[in-house]
């Protein structure tokens, strides 16, 4: 148990390591393409979420290739981001990425990543190895977004990052008022599952965030949803089986200043339409003045609710057992 939480404690450090290392120059490109899966896939999610207010597009890819359409049109830097360097699905798309004539940027640990950007010249940042994917948010998001500046796709982000390092650090702390909220929203999931709301660039990612902590440090199910778009499908889901949902599941909703103002009311109108049906136990305003920062503040919280979560169900929050079994099946297929 300990050691996920000096894991999760490692945010702000792996942070300041992003701050400190030179940011590769890659080139000048409007348009940005991220593949990657999981803990590290997620990088490029919060890249984009960063780079909003630029104008600069990030897209993102989860999955194989091939490349689509759009992407050999406008020709964006294409960047891998693998913590283990061994993940199939970017192996795949990052090798058609590169046949197609696309420029590759790498974030890696090394594995089989690691050596194609060294056989192909691409531009990379390799991490320190040695924890969990998931755990790594911290390198992966900020070597992404140094590689953003070196594409000349955003402003210099070192003072937003070291915002969000300090921020990490005070947050993560026992008895902080960020730990205080964690156990509180903890205590009121224990035995539900999670439902997590946001509404914005940087709570919707946020959210999605929460949900796979929630997954792989809890081994619990887990949603993630999107406001306003629930509010024409999901919203009408409670209307049925009321007595289930609210002994089973649980909404916590998250926030930040980039919501739009009609989003605020849409949650209170929404709880207001539903909260006989389903708990909702935990609402996280953001912190921070920097996107980064207040991604990260939210993260935090989140990490620090799953962690304690796989404590409340005392299981281990370190191995993800499932996940290497399936990819050991299809090794073996």
């Amino acid at each position: 148990m300990s050691d996920m939480l000096a894991q999760i404690r490692s945010l702000g450090e792996q942070l300041r390591w992003c701050v400190e290392m030179e940011a590769p120059y890659v080139g000048t490109f409007p348009e940005v393409l991220c593949v990657g899966m999981g803990g590290s896939g997620i990088a490029g999610d919060y890249a984009g979420a960063v780079a909003g207010p630029s104008g600069t597009r990030v897209a993102v890819h989860k999955g194989y290739g091939p490349i689509p359409p759009w992407a050999i049109r406008v020709r964006p830097l294409v960047i891998a981001c693998s913590y283990s360097g061994n993940t199939e699905e970017t192996l795949d798309f990052v090798t058609s990425a590169w046949e197609s004539g696309l420029a590759v940027a790498t974030v890696t640990t090394g594995g089989t990543l690691g050596e194609l950007t060294n056989q192909n010249g691409w531009r990379t940042v390799t991490v320190p190895s040695g924890i969990q994917p998931r755990a790594a948010v911290g390198y992966m998001v900020g070597s992404v977004v140094r590689l953003l500046e070196g594409s000349h796709a955003i402003e210099d982000q070192r003072l937003n990052l070291v915002e969000a390092a300090d921020l990490a650090d005070e947050m993560t702390a026992e008895g902080s008022s960020a730990w205080a909220a964690a156990e509180s929203i903890a205590e009121a999931l224990a035995g539900k599952i999670p439902i997590v709301y946001g509404g914005g660039p940087v709570s919707s990612v946020a959210s999605q965030r929460w949900k796979t902590q929630m997954n792989e440090n809890a081994k619990i199910p887990a949603w993630y949803s999107q406001l306003p778009e629930l509010d024409h499908n999901e919203v009408t889901g409670w209307e049925t089986i009321p007595d289930t949902t609210r002994e089973h599941l649980a909404i916590v909703v998250l926030r930040d200043e980039a919501d739009h103002d009609r989003v605020t009311r849409r949650i209170r109108y929404t709880r207001q339409l539903t909260e006989d049906a389903v708990g909702w136990v935990g609402d996280v305003v953001s912190q921070g003045r920097s996107r980064v920062a207040r991604l990260v503040s939210l993260t935090v919280t989140g990490d620090l609710v799953s962690w304690m979560l796989a404590g409340r169900l005392d299981v281990d929050p370190v191995p993800v057992t499932t996940i290497e079994n399936l990819k050991r099946l299809l090794v073996e297929d």
